[in-house]
């Protein structure tokens, strides 16, 4: 299984559950999921965090190459995320809300059983529209989708600390 990143994975992580200046064993351990292709950021996800002025965002661009997946995003799988996913007559103020949301699901979308979306936001089946939230939008399109902490235990992330 191939686990893509979103934003907050990474921006949530070093903010609340493993500073990159506290837990550095967490973001070693992610670069090394990420060399051995078990995990990656899709390019338009990198760009959120790379825009920041924090040690995330050292990070990041000092790992880029590691981080970043390498391949393009298929126009026709984010038209199909946006239409079957959000809907399909949205205004341009709705399309900017979106973000890069379309785009990670996109990736997923491009095979279905071995790509899994990882994300900390949580499903809110009752939001419409582009305020949908990644997890109903996955369901929808059969695209696997978890979070941050079940991608830890799915790749046995442990810190070397045994007290």
């Amino acid at each position: 299984m191939l686990y893509l990143l979103d934003a907050n994975v990474l921006i949530d992580a070093n903010r609340d559950y493993y500073p990159i200046e506290r837990v550095p064993e967490f973001w070693d351990w992610l670069l090394h999921v990420c060399r051995r292709q078990q995990a990656k950021v899709p390019q338009e996800i990198y760009e959120e965090v790379a825009k920041g002025n924090d040690g995330l965002t050292e990070w990041s661009k000092a790992n880029k190459d590691t981080l970043v997946l390498d391949e393009s995003v298929q126009a026709e799988l984010v038209r199909r995320v946006v239409n079957k996913g959000y809907a399909p007559d949205l205004d341009d103020a709705e399309i900017m809300k979106l973000g890069s949301d379309p785009f990670l699901i996109a990736y997923a979308l491009a095979d279905t059983k071995r790509r899994c979306i990882v994300t900390t936001e949580v499903s809110k089946p009752s939001m419409q529209r582009a305020n949908r939230h990644i997890p109903d939008v996955c369901g929808n399109l059969n695209v696997h989708c978890c979070d941050t902490f079940t991608f830890t235990r799915q790749l046995n992330f442990t810190t070397g600390w045994r007290g």
